[in-house]
């Protein structure tokens, strides 16, 4: 159900873009997001242009040093590896994935991004999703590990991977902005 509180401004969202991301999931994301009309920064973990998983060089807007201290509606994660490794070791992305959970802020992540937010607690107890075999389930308290290709429960959205991409994307537009946002977004897409 969409918040009409929110839907009264432009969402903003935050995508980390981490060295190793998947590209298909970065770019899908952002561009699905800013057709919805997100305002949508992308922020890479040091200065650098990110040099993705499959060798796609991508200029991220700003750097997360740059953003920590913004308000954002929405945080997504692309997945990808080594780049979930990177988000789930970075210690201002925790800080902020932890912040945005404590404001009940949506947080979304796909493929193996969704360790990052394990290792913040934020899967605790929730039902969730991720690439299989990505993240070690078991250390994950109270949580039901689902197949879904997306999963949302509550403020956390989980997609499984490359494959799921515009689904997870146009799920996270459903809930945040509502269905008829979603289809105006979906039909120009022409997906069977």
């Amino acid at each position: 159900m969409a918040n009409t509180q929110t839907n009264q401004k432009q969402l903003k969202v935050l995508v980390p873009l981490a060295q190793g991301c998947e590209e298909l999931e970065a770019v899908t994301i952002t561009d699905l997001l800013t057709r919805a009309g997100m305002q949508v920064v992308t922020a890479s973990l040091d200065e650098n242009p990110v040099q993705a998983s499959r060798g796609m060089v991508l200029v991220a807007d700003t750097s997360i040093d740059k953003v920590m201290n913004e308000p954002f509606d929405l945080m997504v994660l692309p997945g990808g590896l080594p780049g979930a490794d990177h988000l789930q070791n970075d210690i201002r992305i925790q800080n902020k994935l932890k912040a945005m959970a404590a404001e009940n802020k949506t947080i979304a992540a796909i493929c193996a991004a969704p360790k990052a937010l394990a290792s913040a607690g934020l899967l605790d107890g929730k039902n969730f999703t991720s690439y299989p075999g990505s993240l070690d389930t078991r250390i994950i308290k109270d949580a039901t590990y689902s197949e879904n290709s997306v999963v949302s429960d509550g403020n956390i959205v989980t997609s499984r991977g490359p494959g799921t991409a515009m689904d997870f994307v146009l799920t996270l537009i459903e809930q945040l902005l509502g269905k008829q946002k979603r289809e105006e977004v979906e039909a120009p897409l022409m997906r069977a």
